[in-house]
């Protein structure tokens, strides 16, 4: 199975910059890359903070942008979103019993879990009683399934100091139910902090974030105050099979200096 990972996009209204850098050309950029060279994808998941302040153009945007993709698309919201605007937007994109932008997928790999951090006003992640009976229910049905999480805020300490008070305030709750899992978790996939980061849990769960298409920051995991910067149109590719998960960084207009030879081995 082949995702695409799309991440932090934070698009406003045409003609207007964010932190210096223009997310409509930056996604614009990115989604051609895609459709030009992953037309095979399975799927296409971007992980919240879709827009930047949440207006009905910037929704309008996104989905005039996305028009030329053909593959499954999993739309996920950040703390930057509005959910009642993107809801307007995307009427099509599944939902809980509860209005939260959750569901799940099963695939040969497993379930893949797509849940809604989102809360009004809030930087950091929710994750409250209702959400969690959600997630309960999906993993008890999921049976002997292994997962799959998506989410846009990691549900654990990055190590960032920047994130420190605006991660997932949850107090563990998505973890320790996850790790409990009998199936166990495959990989938790999040965006939010802006740059790429892999690692494991204290539970051993393997997890990775993507890298923003938008403004990200100059890697600084000790500051409070770290500085922005820009750089290419990117995503991710997200490959699953026989040999696990694999995960891919893809950036659109580098700069090329020479082709590598062919390497026979041993």
């Amino acid at each position: 199975m082949k995702i695409i990972q799309i991440t932090d996009t934070h698009l406003v209204p045409p003609g207007i910059a964010v932190n210096g850098v223009d997310p409509e050309k930056q996604l614009r950029a990115a989604v051609a890359d895609i459709v030009e060279k992953h037309a095979d994808a399975d799927l296409l998941v971007m992980t919240g903070d879709l827009c930047n302040y949440g207006e009905p153009e910037a929704y309008e945007l996104l989905r005039d942008i996305l028009a030329p993709v053909s593959v499954p698309v999993r739309l996920m919201l950040g703390n930057h979103d509005r959910r009642p605007e993107f809801v307007a937007a995307f009427p099509e994109q599944p939902r809980d019993d509860n209005g939260y932008i959750q569901s799940f997928i099963d695939t040969e790999f497993g379930r893949l879990l797509f849940l809604d951090s989102h809360e009004a006003d809030v930087i950091g992640g929710r994750y409250g009683a209702d959400r969690l009976a959600w997630l309960e229910s999906a993993l008890e049905s999921a049976g002997e399934l292994p997962v799959t999480v998506f989410i846009h805020h990691p549900p654990m300490d990055c190590g960032i100091r920047h994130f420190e008070h605006i991660g997932m305030h949850d107090d563990g709750a998505i973890m320790r139910r996850l790790a409990a899992h009998p199936a166990g978790v495959r990989h938790l996939i999040f965006g939010h902090i802006h740059v790429p980061m892999a690692g494991t849990t204290a539970e051993g769960i393997a997890y990775s974030s993507g890298q923003a298409c938008a403004h990200r920051f100059i890697t600084d995991i000790d500051v409070l105050d770290p500085l922005w910067t820009g750089g290419n149109p990117c995503y991710r590719v997200i490959t699953t099979g026989t040999f696990g998960l694999r995960a891919y960084n893809a950036e659109v207009g580098q700069v090329v200096l020479g082709q590598a030879p062919i390497c026979e081995g041993p």
